[in-house]
């Protein structure tokens, strides 16, 4: 058997076990950019799907029965309260109209009749040459004068109202959808649906959220995790199913007490104005609202986030005793807002974060840190972010 000589050996060592820090200590130091974690407040944003509902819809029924004459409004424009939208024939309630007015006017003449025959009694009674009993049926006879007269005033009035619902009228203010009765046809009081207005500024935004989401996030205020928002406070913000924002905010007004029991859902309810009108009832729309607030939350920019093989995610810091060294950090990351990770375990107020370079880093690799500043929202300055190159 030949002896493999000793540079033979030295190269198939060399070959099959690299001397990384041996090389490792020849190179430059890389140059990264760090960020000192500082806590600030940090909103719990949830986006949830929504359907837009008009604030007050009405359908607009005839009270009176009888036959349409006339269509008044044009379709899908904007009316006001009071406005005529349909005629029904008045002829028939004119005549109610005219029979109720000399019912009262005969009413009225024995009224005048009773009175009169009350005061001659009262006179011979005063004279002694009239009885007791002829008295009180004069006074009698007033009393049911009274009170024929104001039943024919009933009468009247109510033959008037009919004959002014004949006038079919807008009960609020809002776009009026499509006629759904034409002229001729003969509708019925309170059950036929002549048209429907619906009032869209502004506009109603139903959502859900699931049981499950609610029950975490009331936990977490209740253990002190998370601050409240009140409704009042809450962002609400729309965004159409194209991801394009609304261009108006909108307000929290309630939530139900009550989950939906077939699907585990609770219904909440936001107010957005809509003076263009682009928000119709029925569309599909997703909503982002603030729930909560985390005080003294800590952020990483997406990019200082790296994981391994087996997906657990980590991070480069800055050892505390040697500032040009880095040491690798594990985390555990919450949601996202924005290009921001939340941070729920792994690092602390103070660590100073590689949040560029790191791709090109290894555990105490040496570094050429540059320093940049956290804004008020937990993300670094743009302008600052790139590393300059070592030389």
């Amino acid at each position: 058997m030949k002896r493999i000589s000793g540079a033979a050996v030295l190269l198939l060592t060399s070959l099959f076990f690299p001397a990384v820090p041996a090389v490792a200590q020849d190179m430059p130091p890389v140059a990264v950019t760090v960020q000192q974690m500082r806590g600030h407040p940090l909103p719990v944003v949830n986006e949830l799907p929504g359907r837009v509902a008009a604030t007050r819809t009405a359908e607009v029924r005839p009270r009176v029965d009888g036959i349409v004459v006339s269509r008044v409004f044009e379709q899908g424009r904007f009316i006001e309260e009071g406005e005529v939208l349909y005629r029904i024939d008045p002829a028939g309630f004119k005549v109610r109209v005219a029979s109720a007015q000399a019912t009262l006017a005969r009413a009225k003449a024995a009224q005048l009749n009773a009175a009169d025959r009350l005061r001659r009694v009262e006179a011979l009674r005063e004279r002694g040459v009239s009885a007791g009993v002829e008295l009180d049926n004069a006074v009698t006879a007033v009393a049911q004068a009274d009170a024929d007269v104001a039943i024919a005033e009933a009468s009247l009035q109510e033959a008037q109202l009919n004959l002014g619902y004949t006038a079919v009228t807008a009960p609020i203010s809002g776009v009026v959808g499509r006629a759904l009765v034409t002229e001729g046809a003969l509708v019925n009081a309170q059950s036929d649906v002549m048209a429907t207005i619906q009032q869209l500024d502004p506009v109603y935004v139903d959502f859900t959220q699931s049981s499950s989401e609610v029950f975490a996030l009331r936990r977490a205020l209740a253990a002190g995790r998370l601050n409240m928002i009140s409704d009042d406070a809450a962002q609400v913000q729309l965004l159409f199913d194209d991801g394009s924002e609304y261009a108006h905010a909108g307000r929290l007004l309630l939530s139900e007490a009550s989950v939906d029991s077939t699907t585990g859902q609770i219904t909440l309810r936001a107010e957005f104005p809509n003076p263009d009108g682009d928000l119709l009832p029925g569309l599909y729309v997703r909503i982002r609202i603030e729930q909560a607030l985390r005080e003294n939350a800590l952020t990483i920019p997406q990019m200082a986030v790296q994981r391994d093989q087996s997906g657990q995610a980590y991070v480069y810091v800055l050892k505390p005793e040697d500032e040009d060294t880095v040491a690798r950090r594990d985390v555990i990351l919450g949601r996202t807002t924005n290009n921001l990770w939340l941070v729920e375990e792994g690092l602390q107020e103070g660590d100073r974060v590689v949040i560029a370079g790191a791709q090109k880093l290894y555990p105490d690799a040496q570094v050429a840190p540059q320093m940049v500043e956290q804004d008020d929202d937990g993300d670094a300055d743009d302008d600052a972010v790139a590393p300059e190159t070592a030389e």
